[in-house]
């Protein structure tokens, strides 16, 4: 006898972990016909429940329902036989089918069936720590059962549903199991058996009518609440492996085992009943119309982790909770802020803690910028509590008093009113509170960024990290309460006030969901897939014959400046963003005709000029879509105030929702919309701004939401790059991210030569072989098995570090070798027994080894030049995949040497110098600015220095704000007396604001001795 490694195997092992038999052991037994006797309770306390006691009309287990009721609530059941003598029991069905046909499964396990004068109670909630005994009696009488081979259809009564569990006769979820040793997984052949296998039009498997759907194989678990035949959605339940997707070897049994040891507890089905499913929308809304959400493994471990970790160590802790974009964050933290009001101390040493019977936290503070997380949270305290008015808002530290006065214990606020919160906690040392901190989606305004805007765009505005930090810091935290933060992009101070400290110094996040993950996981796509750029080039020559010293940063900014902020600059640019936009974009009808583009701009006054090329060149060609443009306040452009209600045509509010609408198909950004901005429309992004770090990171993840409905694919995602190299954006992301046919007669000798190279590899040690082929040849459980071919597709995968050319070399020679072996073994005139073990161990693993498809970089250097004397563009990396780094990220700490305006000894080069630096890096291969140019602009600074007023009120005046109008009206008449002879100069000094402003920095660096 060898093992069993097929699908059966699986659901006996499973049912097994939960019931501590399986229907074969009954069978054996003789024992088919009756449920096994209900004091049979093993290992997880499961029943062990037979497939003749299912009634497929009203999808109930009739037999434990009953039974259930009848231990549990005969006083209310006597009321309806006293009534209905004769036909109670069909009563309560129907009554239970209509009820659930209308509300679904949760609302009647959390509120019971009302039947005429009863009262039924469908389950009994787990107990708190501070329950009384019959709460947990009544608990510990729900009846968790488990059967197999459910046929689940009127219609068709041999069709099959693998396993369905359910509790107290009410089935919570099914699964279709797979095994990957037969060829079949849950990825694909689980959710193909659902989508095109099974009748949704039979009652359990209804919307609603289970909790979830899994397809479950032996390495991975997929789950949908809604089957929907071809259109069902599924979503994996894996823990993730090496920060990516999938399961780790588990050396204990199969990488699944999780599912039925930790998720499908009895303890942990009812916490996740009473805490966790939730049904969006109203009761008024029709089922069918509702969506009914089931966590993701991530989301499920980290609140649990959460409320562990406080029950254990009590108040006056911070978390650090590293979820990427896309790991559901709204609803992470939904979860958290309601269990963490029900979390009690473990013991009465916990601290912070007030005793057993008390909660740890009077109230939780919820920060936030998400209007829709404050609705989320409303909705879902309804659905969670029986008491409902326990939420409010608060601003400052009067609203948190009078909001806990009230009996509220979730209270939100916003990122910029979190000073004055924690200033109220300081003084309300005599509560506990736990503050759930949401900084990755609160600058949708951008109001805390306008008065950051610089000349270059390139100074980093304060972002909220600094802000929670900064509010932190100015207090003393007195221990009264514990801090939760949630972010995708944690910068380094941030790791260091939330994160756990390690026992080497340093921190690390308490719970990660990786953007790698997510984007493997499919909940967001890769945006850097498709990533160009385009370097500018300039040629600034100096203007006069001496060399003055200059502030280096600061000579290069502005040099920058002078030509990126001129029209005729955005012009060119706005034209490359369009003919890509409409020919790549539009005109491939991507996204079935949706797609959407967004332009980030440096600065309101560039994002104006954007907008007004662009709106400028869709007229002129006819296109049928229009752009938007979004920043805050008012801005003066050449002479007029704008602002983004003003240009649109509606209000600021109504911006996101009117994008979102065909008629507009390109936003223009200044510091708005970069951050917390879900528009899965989104697949084209032109970038004509300084992006670093956590910035970079959330700005060009608005592209990676996922759109199904539209086929939105990694491919349909595009960045044009102006302004940054693709080294700087990998640099920005990575701390973020993780066979032969027989043409002849074989020479058998072969085998010894690929035995041999295969050996040398190293994913497998010998001894594994050895206890492998013994365990499988003794009939042991597919369970033993798993671990020992986990750990070398483990080694395969990643510990040996292999390049995929030798990947693939390797699985190419195993299945050659088992292909040559199975062939010949039969014909051979002698035995090797060492080939034999080492086909069954191949065998096995080979359907393990899995295989990355090689990147495709399509690099092209193609020259593309505007000739503008003073400015081109080149294309540099034209859709460049950017490859993240899969190892994990350090950052370093920040600089602890005092810094400021004044600190440190700057770096000052002569004029010539910075120049030729700036030419260096951004002019590479042009030829110089023009003789006559050179003369032109030495001969106005020497006009200017000429100016009877220059010395007298520039040079020796020391009010900065007169020096600099002073300068201006020199400037203003020198340009004016030279007007004939420079009349092309004249105009654009005249007519555009941005090319004055430059120039007027550059005659004064011209014309001063230093800087």
């Amino acid at each position: 006898m060898v093992s069993n490694t097929k699908e059966q195997a699986l659901e006996a092992a499973i049912e097994q972990a939960l019931t501590g038999t399986t229907t074969e052991a009954y069978k054996a037994a003789g024992e088919v016909r009756e449920t096994p006797a209900e004091a049979l309770v093993a290992s997880q306390g499961f029943k062990l429940g037979l497939p003749s006691d299912f009634n497929a009309q009203y999808a109930l287990d009739e037999k434990f329902f009953w039974h259930f009721l009848k231990q549990t609530q005969q006083d209310e059941l006597t009321k309806l036989q006293k009534h209905n003598p004769g036909d109670w029991q069909r009563k309560i069905l129907e009554r239970y089918d209509r009820l659930v046909k209308k509300h679904g499964i949760l609302s009647l396990l959390k509120k019971g069936l009302p039947v005429d004068d009863a009262h039924l109670h469908l389950m009994y909630p787990a107990p708190l720590a501070s329950s009384s005994d019959k709460v947990k009696q009544n608990f510990a009488a729900n009846l968790f059962s488990c059967t197999r081979q459910v046929r689940y259809s009127s219609a068709n009564p041999l069709q099959e549903i693998d396993l369905v569990l359910f509790i107290n006769g009410i089935p919570l979820v099914t699964m279709e199991l797979k095994n990957a040793w037969t060829g079949q997984t849950a990825r694909f052949h689980g959710q193909k058996q659902y989508r095109e296998d099974r009748d949704t039009s039979q009652p359990l498997l209804n919307f609603g009518r289970c909790l979830v759907h899994l397809a479950v194989d032996t390495d991975e678990v997929y789950m949908t609440t809604r089957l929907a035949g071809s259109a069902t959605f599924f979503l994996p339940f894996n823990k993730g492996d090496h920060h990516g997707k999938g399961n780790p070897p588990n050396p204990h049994g199969h990488k699944t085992a999780y599912l039925w040891k930790e998720v499908f507890t009895k303890e942990s089905l009812a916490n996740i009943i009473q805490h966790f499913v939730r049904l969006d929308g109203s009761s008024k809304d029709p089922l069918s119309k509702r969506t009914l959400f089931f966590p993701r493994y991530h989301q499920l471990d980290v609140v649990r982790k959460l409320i562990d970790h406080a029950s254990q160590q009590g108040v006056g802790h911070t978390y650090l909770i590293q979820h990427s974009a896309g790991s559901g964050k709204s609803n992470s933290i939904t979860w958290a802020a309601y269990q963490l009001i029900e979390a009690y101390p473990a013991n009465e040493t916990v601290a912070g803690g007030k005793g057993r019977d008390q909660p740890l936290f009077d109230s939780v503070i919820v920060v936030t910028d998400r209007r829709l997380l404050d609705k989320q949270l409303r909705d879902n305290i309804k659905d969670f509590s029986e008491v409902k008015n326990i939420l409010a808002p608060a601003f400052k530290s009067a609203d948190l008093k009078q909001a806990l006065q009230q009996g509220k214990k979730i209270i939100i606020t916003t990122i910029q009113k979190f000073p004055f919160i924690v200033e109220g906690i300081d003084d309300l040392s005599d509560k506990r509170f736990a503050v759930i901190i949401d900084e990755a989606h609160s600058s949708q305004s951008g109001t805390a960024h306008d008065n950051m805007n610089r000349v270059m765009g390139q100074d980093v505005a304060e972002d909220d990290q600094d802000r929670i930090l900064q509010a932190m810091k100015s207090r003393k935290m007195r221990g009264n309460a514990s801090y939760l933060a949630f972010t995708a992009t944690p910068k380094n101070t941030t790791l260091e006030k939330f994160g756990v400290k390690q026992v080497d110094g340093s921190f690390r996040p308490f719970h990660l969901y990786s953007m790698k993950q997510a984007i493997e996981e499919g909940f967001i796509l890769d945006v850097l897939a498709n990533y160009t750029t385009y370097k500018s080039y300039y040629e600034i020559e100096k203007s006069i014959a001496d060399n003055p010293l200059f502030d280096t940063s600061k000579a290069q900014k502005k040099l920058r400046a002078y030509v990126e902020r001129s029209q005729q600059t955005i012009n060119t640019k706005a034209e490359i963003m369009l003919e890509h936009f409409i020919t790549q974009v539009v005109n491939t009808k991507k996204l079935k005709g949706k797609a959407k583009g967004m332009v980030v701009t440096q600065n309101i006054e560039t994002a104006i000029r954007y907008y007004q090329a662009i709106n400028r060149l869709l007229e002129a060609q006819g296109y049928p879509f229009k752009a938007l443009v979004a920043f805050s306040g008012a801005k003066e452009v050449d002479g007029i105030e704008y602002t983004e209600a003003g240009i649109n045509g509606f209000t600021e509010a109504d911006t996101k929702d009117k994008f979102d609408t065909d008629e507009y198909r390109l936003l223009v950004v200044a510091n708005k919309y970069l951050t917390g901005f879900d528009q899965p429309k989104l697949c084209a992004m032109y970038v004509d701004k300084k992006l670093a770090s956590v910035l970079c990171v959330q700005t060009l993840s608005r592209l990676n939401r996922s759109a199904p409905k539209l086929g939105k694919k990694t491919e349909d995602l595009f960045i044009l790059d102006f302004f940054n190299s693709v080294d700087e954006v990998k640099a920005a992301f990575d701390p973020f991210y993780t066979a032969t046919s027989l043409s002849e007669a074989t020479d058998i000798n072969v085998l010894h030569e690929l035995k041999d190279v295969l050996d040398d590899v190293g994913v497998y040690e010998w001894y594994e072989v050895e206890d492998f082929v013994t365990r499988y040849f003794n009939n042991e459980d597919a369970q033993s098995l798993s671990p020992i071919i986990d750990v070398a597709a483990a080694r395969f995968d990643h510990e040996l570090e292999l390049e995929e050319d030798d990947k693939a070399d390797f699985k190419i020679k195993a299945k050659q070798f088992v292909k040559i072996y199975g062939q010949m073994a039969s014909i051979m005139p002698y035995e090797i027994i060492a080939w034999e073990k080492l086909f069954w161990f191949l065998k096995f693993l080979i359907p393990k080894l899995k295989l990355a498809d090689p990147d495709q970089d399509a690099i092209d250097e193609l020259l593309e030049s505007v000739d503008l004397s003073s400015y081109g563009l080149q294309r540099d990396k034209l859709n460049h995949s950017v490859s993240l780094d899969q190892t994990e990220s350090e950052l370093e700490p920040q600089n602890p040497n005092p810094r400021g305006v004044h600190g440190g000894d700057k770096q000052h080069d002569p004029l010539d110098e910075i120049i030729q630096t700036f030419n260096e890096r951004w002019f590479q291969g042009w030829s110089a600015t023009p003789e006559e140019q050179r003369i032109k602009f030495i001969n106005i600074a020497e006009s200017i220095k000429q100016h009877p007023d220059f010395e007298e009120k520039y040079e020796k005046n020391p009010d900065p704000h007169n020096r600099e109008l002073a300068f201006e009206k020199i400037l203003k008449e020198v340009m004016l007396r030279r007007r004939k002879d420079e009349l092309e100069l004249y105009k654009l000094f005249a007519g555009d604001t941005a090319f004055k402003a430059a120039w007027m920095q550059s005659m004064q660096h011209m014309t001063s001795a230093r800087i």
